[in-house]
């Protein structure tokens, strides 16, 4: 059993940025790679990056490339989101996921966190 905390959560304005950080107790064989998703409200749970552990190769959504950066610190078993020029929609609340390769930890994660809330002000 992997648990997932997140952290880093907060309010910031429009423009602005924020880290989130996500803690795995372990990294299992079927948590090879590790994700984040959003869910703002009324909405469905939406993919937003993904890394894999091996080397560091990450997959974007559209909506945040090229002001999201994902990275991870595989001796303490973290990832981080580096969120940048941050946007009102980018509000929801934010969920670690881990699983099996980056397609696959988008598709059937195993693994949740509790998620942390983002709220990015006008």
């Amino acid at each position: 059993q992997v648990q997932l905390v997140e952290s880093g959560g907060g309010l910031v304005q429009a423009g602005g940025s924020l880290r989130l950080t996500c803690a795995a107790s372990a990294r299992a064989s079927s948590s090879s790679a590790m994700a984040w998703f959003r869910q703002a409200p009324g909405k469905e749970r939406d993919f937003v990056a993904a890394i894999r552990w091996t080397d560091g190769d990450t997959y974007f959504a559209d909506s945040v490339k090229g002001r999201f950066i994902m990275s991870r610190d595989n001796a303490e078993n973290r990832v981080f989101l580096q969120m940048n020029s941050l946007k009102t929609e980018d509000t929801a609340v934010y969920y670690c996921a881990a699983g099996r390769g980056l397609l696959g930890v988008k598709t059937n994660p195993h693994y949740w966190g509790q998620g942390t809330q983002v709220t990015v002000s006008s």
